[in-house]
Parts: structure tokens; sequence; C-alpha cells
């Protein structure tokens, strides 16, 4: 849900969105209820560049950035026109920068959030993207791009170790290079009482530049939809797995939204392997409104010790971890809101609110 306002410059059109796609996360601490704490941990503002013939031959300029309150994301994106039956290439530039607490942050309030230890990873790529034509319910992409990932403290200075003294980087440098051959394909069959989707990921470090990170990680997420009655349930699991040269920031890390409810992010831990499963019951209370049950559970499989530096395992995350609960949706034209009130293994309740725009950005 968010506020767009478009201005045309030429050929060029230049598009501001103000994302409030934001999620609320408040830990009721009982008793009493008025010790209740809340915090906004995302607003997105974003700036959209868009040039549809740059060269008078239909190829496409995109520059976009976004920018939250602790993290920014800029995209150059060249396309070149091809013919539809050929995969489209594009010429990608991206640079972010993001608070890294997922791995190396600290869970606190048993588990419910997890608190910066002022690690940040600023990442540059450079790289091409094909995407294969979509034939029938298949998609499928390939892209190969170099990566330049420097952790850095708050105050934007490159940093090697952590607080622990442990190193950041796989080099033990202030940096890491790597080049990336990526493969990912999807599958999805959506019918009127059912859906099934399948994603697969495969990146593959190639040794092409000294000091480059070798590796293979793989991940797969298969998602199944069944429409009961006027209800629905919706089930899903996610494996994952990294064989090779590792940075303690590749690590798979779990729990949080879109993992574990119920625990932070990263709270349940973070390993070279990781499974999680989750399931959704639905049922509609109103025209716009739904209510549902859930519970999701994670497991990092005992790979924690196996991340240079052990961050998990300093940091006292469980490695495993079950969350439950219920929440309401609220559907509109704009999207929909999400109330859900979560509780972990260790008995601790997680409110999250969140807005997620139908426009999509």
């Amino acid at each position: 849900m968010g506020a767009q306002q478009s201005v045309n410059a030429g050929k060029a059109k230049v598009d501001v969105h103000v994302d409030l796609t934001h999620m609320l996360c408040e830990a009721l601490l009982l008793p009493p209820l008025s010790s209740s704490s809340a915090n906004i941990s995302q607003i997105v503002g974003r700036i959209s560049l868009k040039h549809p013939s740059l060269f008078g031959r239909s190829e496409k300029l995109d520059v976009i950035l976004d920018k939250g309150i602790n993290d920014s994301n800029v995209v150059v994106a060249f396309r070149r026109p091809r013919p539809e039956w050929l995969s489209q290439q594009s010429f990608v530039i991206q640079h972010s920068m993001s608070p890294e607490i997922a791995v190396h942050g600290f869970p606190a309030d048993n588990f419910t959030r997890s608190g910066s230890r002022g690690v940040n990873l600023s990442r540059l790529s450079l790289g091409v993207e094909l995407n294969e034509p979509t034939t029938s319910n298949w998609t499928s992409g390939t892209s190969v791009k170099f990566e330049h990932i420097r952790p850095v403290n708050n105050d934007g200075r490159s940093i090697a170790r952590d607080h622990d003294g442990f190193p950041l980087t796989c080099s033990g440098n202030l940096h890491d290079n790597m080049i990336i051959l990526k493969q990912e394909s999807g599958y999805a069959d959506i019918k009127d009482n059912s859906f099934l989707r399948v994603n697969f990921q495969m990146e593959q470090g190639l040794p092409l530049v000294p000091k480059s990170l070798t590796f293979n990680r793989v991940k797969c997420a298969v998602s199944k939809g069944i429409k009961l009655g006027p209800t629905f349930l919706v089930t899903s699991l996610t494996g994952g797995s990294i064989v090779g040269d590792m940075a303690p920031y590749q690590a798979f890390a779990i729990g949080g939204l879109g993992s574990v409810r119920g625990y932070g992010e990263g709270a349940v831990g973070s390993g070279r392997l990781c499974l999680v499963g989750n399931c959704e019951y639905t049922v509609p209370l109103a025209k716009h409104l739904e209510g549902s049950l859930f519970m999701d559970c994670g497991s990092d499989l005992g790979s924690a010790r196996h991340v240079p530096g052990n961050p998990a395992l300093r940091q006292g995350k469980p490695g495993f971890g079950v969350g439950f609960g219920y929440g309401v949706h609220f559907n509109t034209d704009l999207g929909q809101i999400r109330v859900d009130y979560a509780m972990n293994a260790f008995s601790r309740k997680t409110f999250y609110f969140s807005i997620n725009s139908g426009s999509g950005t």
C-alpha cells in the first residue's frame, strides 16, 4: 500500500513511489499490557526512472532507487530488444547497503526479536541476466555476476571482524569477491480450487578471479494450497544447502516473517543447511475479512557449527523453533492488511502488523 506519482520528461518516465508496506512488531510483555512497546522497522520510498528507447532502437533503461530507514538499494538495468522466442538479455549494476541482523544480530526478549550488533553489508554487483521465454507453467532464468561484498560498521567504515573478534568475511580481509553463476526455475499450476508452486535456485561460485569464493548454494521451495469448502489450507516446505567456501553472511537464516513467526529475524538459527515448514488455515469471516490459524517450524539441521565463527552458537540460538498463532486479514483494492499474533516455543508472544502492497513494487 502506498502513494505513487508519475512524471513524463520527454521520452523518459519518472515514477515516485512511497511504499507504506511496513512491519510493526510488538512484544507483549505480560503483565501488564501497558508495558508493550512497538517500533516501525521498515518504511520504503522508491524513485524509478524509465526510458523506453535510449538509443532510438527500443533499448530500455531502468534506474531504481529504494531507501529505507536503515538500508538502501540502487539498480541500473539496460535491456536490448530481442525476439520474443529468444532469451531476454539485461545488463544490471546494483549496489545495496543493509544491516546484517539475521546472522550477526542477537536474539532478545526470549527470541521474539533480533537486535543489531553494528554489522552492515555493502554489496556491489555487475552482471548479465537471461530470462527464458515463458512456456506453459514454467519460468526460467540464468545470470552471471561479479559481487564485491564489504562489511561496514554503523559509521560506514570497513570492518573485518565482529564484536567477538571473529572474521566477517571468508577471506579474512575487509571484503570478499565472487563470480556467481545462478540458475532459477519456477513452476506454477493454479486452478480454481487449488494451486501448486515450485521454485528452485542454484548458485555456483566460480574460481575465475584470485581469492574468489568457490561454493554451491541450493534452495528449493514448494507450496500447495487446497480449497476445503469455503476455507483454504496452504502448506509449504523450504530447504537449502551450501557447500564449499562460505562467509557467515551466506548462511541460511531461520526465524521471522516469511520463516518461523513468533521469533525475531534469524533468531532460531543460521547454518549451512535449513528446513522450514509452514501451514496456514484461512476461514472467511465477512466479505473482505478472513481469519487464520498457522503453525511454523524450522531447523538448521545441526549445521550451525559448520558456519565460520559459529555466530548462531555464540548468540545462543536454539537451532530449532516452532511458532504458532492466529491472525485476521482485511482485503482491500490497494492490498491486504494482516494482523498476526504468534507465540514461540519459549511461550513469548509477538504481534505482527503488516500492510502488503497489492500493486507491488
